[in-house]
């Protein structure tokens, strides 16, 4: 049987663009997302272009779901090579108005999802006794903290802080643990930040937009795609001697 890539959140932005490029890979795919309507459309699509997929619809923050969905994922493709805990979600509030409920939801998919799936697919790993890759979703935000993304920055700051200490680990088993950094990306996710943002400072859409372009480097938006070859790469045989590193995919937002 195949080699599996597990990618949460694959449904649409980022996690859809790495379920096609580690297809191209030779990886069979399990498309794993909580929208009962887009994971099936990945799936199918990956199916049509001649690539071995399968749909799952899962909540990450369900720590025995994200088991079952490692048991229910080799069974079903084969052996678990890649684990991508690229689900994740952000509200854009002032850090005194954020809602209570919205703060546990966030750091329950982002943080505590992050960890199930480590948790599920070293377990995995341990199992089949020659290593494996761990790929986690950190973010801009979790190098330099955004405002009016508290818990949102907490989250993915936490994220790299748990990347790092799993990498340590679980180096003696031959699984590297990374994470993925990106900065302004056009996904979904990114069109409602936008918009909350917008209203927050009384600007348009087009107005914050134009300002956050300002911001890099390389004078435009990152795409999905970009971030799927960082992904790729970190998945690759070439990435081998890469753990506990924490890289940004930002245009040059950022250096350190």
């Amino acid at each position: 049987m195949s080699k599996t890539a597990i990618i949460t959140g694959a449904g649409q932005g980022i996690g859809k663009a790495a379920a096609y490029r580690l297809a191209q890979d030779g990886f069979a795919i399990a498309v794993a997302d909580i929208n009962e309507q887009t994971a099936p459309k990945v799936a199918q699509s990956l199916r049509n272009q001649g690539y071995l997929a399968k749909d799952y619809v899962i909540d990450v923050a369900d720590r025995n779901a994200v088991f079952d969905l490692v048991d229910q994922a080799v069974a079903d493709l084969g052996e678990l090579a890649v684990f991508v805990n690229n689900a994740g979600k952000a509200f854009i509030d002032p850090l005194v108005d954020s809602d209570p409920e919205q703060i546990s939801r966030l750091l329950d998919v982002n943080l505590k999802g992050t960890f199930w799936g480590i948790q599920a697919a070293a377990t995995r790993f341990k199992q089949q006794g020659h290593g494996g890759r761990i790929i986690n979703a950190a973010s801009l935000a979790g190098v330099e903290a955004s405002a009016l993304q508290s818990a949102y920055s907490a989250s993915k700051f936490g994220i790299r802080g748990l990347t790092q200490s799993a990498a340590k680990e679980l180096a003696a088993d031959q699984i590297t643990v990374n994470a993925y950094n990106p900065g302004i990306v056009r996904t979904p996710l990114r069109d409602g930040i936008d918009e909350k943002t917008s209203k927050i400072k009384g600007l348009t859409v087009k107005q914050q937009q134009a300002n956050s372009l300002e911001e890099i480097s390389l004078g435009r938006e990152g795409q999905p795609e970009d971030v799927a070859e960082v992904i790729a790469w970190l998945a690759s045989p070439s990435a081998a001697y890469i753990t506990g590193q924490s890289l940004l995919v930002d245009g040059g937002m950022k250096f350190h």
